[in-house]
């Protein structure tokens, strides 16, 4: 069996991290995002992977090649304009003869995939989605369905009195060939809007696979950051350093922290996880980092406090900086020295924080 992985969105919710990099190579523990997806599915027993891209789609192939040192086959399919998720499929029918998945490219998830395609082969309905309970179903499209699971009505984000149900479309479908029909080439269109309620209205069998299983979108800084933390979590206390790093003895570090190579972590640092520290990062005497994520080549200076914020490649925090709770910041960004970060502040890239402001200039 086939997957389509839709990698084709821009990004928007997670920027500043997408200025620079599509949203499906943003690292999750130090490693591009797909990569976790792509094995999550060879464990599955799937290794035949189309990639339907559209925004910047050269990182993604030069970052995954042809997908074989991961051991699965990668194709690529590339929207000159954007499709729509179903749109996307349809551009992609031609690698498409039998049963096939489709994953939106922002889920990180735990769901027994194998199962969900055991009910597939065994009910045959035409389309079978996965759902996931959430607490808010109001932020969302909720899925109805009767006591036999089969798919009833769609909801998009319900207001409180006319919840129904707390089960969401979770972004995985296992579709048969035959729906690909009733998709216009060419045409902006998508499962959720157009096609899957055009197949309830023809009478096509549609079944649920509901799960309970871990679930979540990265595509926002604060789910990208809980992403993270839920990974590291299951660690322990666990603290692990990838290739060689220079770890001055009078450092405390507090588990579960990954730190990559090539760092260098000086005297007094307090890092407290769950943290990650890219490749390379420089972090000078005294700094805090508590709970925070570095990318690659951040450059950490002496007294500077991070708490459960994300930092951008290449970006240098200059002494005495608080950067704070929930604060992202993009690429070489420059904090100076004595800035403080409010909760929530978002930096674009190549941005400079002149002292004391807290803003970017």
């Amino acid at each position: 069996m086939k997957a389509v992985i839709l990698v084709g969105g821009e990004g928007i919710r997670l920027q500043p991290l997408t200025c620079n990099l599509p949203k499906a190579i943003v690292p999750i523990l130090n490693r591009p995002f797909l990569e976790h997806l792509l094995l999550y599915l060879r464990r599955h027993g799937i290794s035949d992977v189309i990639l339907a891209v559209g925004s910047l789609p050269d990182p993604i192939q030069k970052c995954l090649g042809d997908g074989s040192q991961l051991g699965v086959k990668l194709s690529f399919s590339v929207e000159e304009s954007p499709l729509g998720t179903a749109g996307a499929v349809k551009k992609a029918e031609a690698w498409l003869n039998d049963t096939f998945i489709v994953f939106n490219g922002d889920i990180l998830t735990e769901i027994d995939l194998s199962k969900m395609i055991e009910q597939h082969q065994k009910e045959k309905p035409k389309v079978s989605i996965a759902l996931t309970p959430v607490d808010n179903p109001t932020l969302y499209g909720v899925v109805e369905t009767d006591a036999k699971g089969s798919v009833k009505r769609f909801v998009e984000k319900p207001t409180w009195d006319k919840v129904t149900t707390n089960m969401i479309n979770a972004g995985i479908y296992i579709l048969e060939t035959g729906v690909l029909r009733y998709i216009p080439p060419a045409t902006r269109f998508m499962f959720e809007h157009h096609l899957f309620p055009f197949l309830l209205e023809m009478g096509e069998p549609m079944l649920a696979y509901p799960s309970d299983a871990y679930w979540i979108d990265i595509g926002t800084p604060e789910k990208y950051l809980k992403a993270n933390h839920d990974l590291l979590l299951r660690w322990g206390k666990e603290v692990r350093v990838e290739g060689e790093s220079q770890i001055h003895p009078t450092a405390r570090i507090d588990g579960p922290v990954l730190i990559g190579k090539g760092c260098d972590i000086s005297a007094e640092v307090r890092i407290k996880g769950p943290a990650v520290l890219g490749a390379h990062c420089r972090i000078a005497k005294g700094a805090v980092i508590e709970k925070a994520i570095l990318w690659a080549g951040s450059q950490i200076a002496e007294d500077a406090v991070l708490k459960n914020c994300v930092v951008g490649a290449g970006s240098c925090i200059e002494r005495e900086c608080q950067i704070l709770e929930n604060c992202v910041l993009g690429d070489n960004v420059t904090v100076s020295a004595g800035s403080r970060l409010a909760p929530g502040a978002r930096v674009m890239p190549d941005s400079h924080v002149p002292p004391n402001t807290g803003q970017a200039s």
